[in-house]
């Protein structure tokens, strides 16, 4: 709108100088070379404005004359480059739907119409990849080394070729690299991070972990996540061997991650070996708080060396009631309770889990209550009869891997913080029949172990020679079985089936102990 303004401006200003020099003609003479010309003024501007315009037009003609041959190359260049960026967009289309004759064949066309493009050597080795052909992809990838412009994608694309191929140390040098080149990259530091860890490589990735948070590419939270996973591995390796060490690691672990078990429980483990309890105590329970498990109550009953079952329990006791509606809690306190002895207080603990929580270990922990305690076999082997059908209860699972023990990577993929407390997949197999036989015999052994009892000899009252009755098993009986003397008479011999006090059986006759013969014979 303003250039239409200005032109029409213009052109007003130029009529209106017209149209006055046009009321004012003048005289103008003009002698050169004995000629003497003489017009008009207003004749003259005219004719001067045609002379000014029949030269320029002339020049503009010469100069495109003159230019006409880079015109014609800038005309070829253009339409080459049309057909290359037309062979680039359709190559990364058939790249894309996975058509590799088409990505092939574009790929071709550019690199005849744009051999130096960075996008063409990329799509080039995109269709070789496509192909299957990892040598010429490697060698296009290696050729874009050259150029700063496509060193980066270059290093990229040899990074992913190296771990296609399993070559984890050429990859690890190949992100190193891109690292160095360009820190603000995110790949390189989520791929040295990552090896790193696979390779248990500790203190690499502590420095990989913090270039990375100093440049952005973690958020805080992850970043102290990460480190605290770290530090806890480092310290489980030193444990034994170093537990300064490990204690240092383990709480700066702890300060970052309250939640990690096993960090609150090696620091829970070291403190108690220094008679340190107050610490112990602190420290596992923010853990148990967050995060409940079998581990940090057994360093919390072990706090301080030396003491009883019974204060064991009582400590358990104390620690669950901060976690009342978790699981980990009554099975804690059942197992304190199995080791001091206290069968009513195992009971108690395992009685609301009977009813609508029952797992595994609850029917376990009951085999244990009724083998330990009567030495009831049948009851034993009706508990494991739960157990056999009975949920499986949480354990330290990661990618489908269960493991006794939290581990700081993935035994499957090398992911870091994989492992997770939980109930895993149910997957019947040999292992786990395995397992479950090997319960079964354990356990089936403490409901024979008092079932099985020898009663001493005592001499007879008129025989010289001792007589002895023998009990090999127990049987159940309902009747008393008589078996006959050498005089006639007959002895009556009771087998106890269960135990009087037995809570889940009915006792309708009481059984009574054997009795040795009076005279002669021996009574079996």
């Amino acid at each position: 709108m303003i250039r239409l303004i200005l032109y029409l401006v213009g052109v007003g200003l130029l009529a209106t100088g017209l149209a006055w020099l046009a009321d004012r003609p003048g005289q103008m003479v003009l002698v050169w070379q004995g000629y003497e010309i003489e017009t008009t003024v207003f004749r003259a501007v005219v004719i001067f404005a045609v002379v000014i315009g029949i030269a320029v037009f002339l020049w503009s003609l010469l100069r495109q004359v003159w230019n006409s041959p880079a015109a014609v190359g800038r005309i070829v260049n253009r339409r080459r480059q049309e057909r290359g960026l037309e062979a680039l967009s359709s190559g990364m289309i058939a790249i894309g739907a996975g058509d590799r004759s088409q990505a092939m064949r574009h790929a071709i066309q550019a690199r005849k119409a744009l051999p130096n493009e960075p996008l063409t050597h990329l799509l080039r080795a995109q269709a070789a990849q496509l192909s299957g052909d990892r040598t010429t992809a490697r060698r296009v990838f290696e050729a874009m080394l050259g150029s700063k412009e496509t060193e980066q994608l270059g290093l990229r694309g040899l990074f992913l070729e190296a771990e296609r191929e399993g070559e984890h140390e050429a990859a690890r040098q190949f992100a190193e690299r891109a690292l160095r080149l360009n820190p603000q990259l995110g790949w390189p530091v989520d791929a040295l991070f990552e090896l790193q860890c696979r390779a248990s490589d500790w203190a690499g990735a502590l420095d990989t972990l913090t270039a990375g948070k100093r440049n952005g590419h973690f958020e805080k939270p992850i970043a102290d996540r990460r480190r605290a996973v770290i530090l806890t591995a480092q310290a489980q390796a030193l444990e034994d061997s170093n537990a300064e060490k490990a204690l240092a690691l383990a709480m700066e672990a702890h300060n970052l991650a309250p939640d990690l078990v096993e960090a609150g429980a090696i620091a829970g483990r070291i403190f108690s070996s220094r008679g340190q309890t107050g610490k112990v105590a602190r420290v596992i329970e923010q853990t148990w708080k967050r995060a409940p498990h079998p581990d940090l109550a057994v360093a919390y009953a072990h706090a301080r060396p030396g003491d009883s079952p019974k204060d064991r329990l009582e400590r358990v006791k104390n620690l669950a009631r901060a976690t009342p509606h978790s699981v980990e809690a009554p099975i804690a306190v059942a197992h304190a309770a199995i080791e001091a002895h206290d069968w009513t207080e195992g009971r108690k603990a395992l009685a609301p889990l009977i009813d609508g929580r029952l797992s595994q270990r609850v029917c376990t922990l009951m085999a244990r209550i009724e083998g330990e305690q009567f030495g009831n076999a049948g009851r034993v082997r009706e508990w494991l009869a739960r157990a056999s059908n009975a949920p499986r209860d949480p354990a330290w699972t990661a990618d489908g891997v269960v493991a006794e023990r939290w581990a700081a990577i993935s035994p499957v993929t090398g992911t870091l913080d994989a492992f997770q407390w939980k109930v895993p997949i149910e997957q019947k197999g040999t292992q786990d029949e395995e397992l479950a036989l090997a319960k079964l015999e354990e356990l089936m052994a403490l409901g024979e172990a008092k079932s099985e009892k020898v009663i001493e000899a005592k001499p007879l009252a008129d025989d010289d020679a001792p007589q002895t009755v023998e009990v090999t098993e127990a049987r159940p009986v309902t009747k008393p079985t008589s078996v006959p003397r050498s005089n006639g008479a007959a002895t009556e011999t009771f087998v106890p089936s269960r135990a009087p006090d037995d809570p889940g059986v009915e006792d309708d006759e009481p059984a009574t102990r054997a009795k040795p013969a009076a005279k002669t014979g021996t009574a079996a």
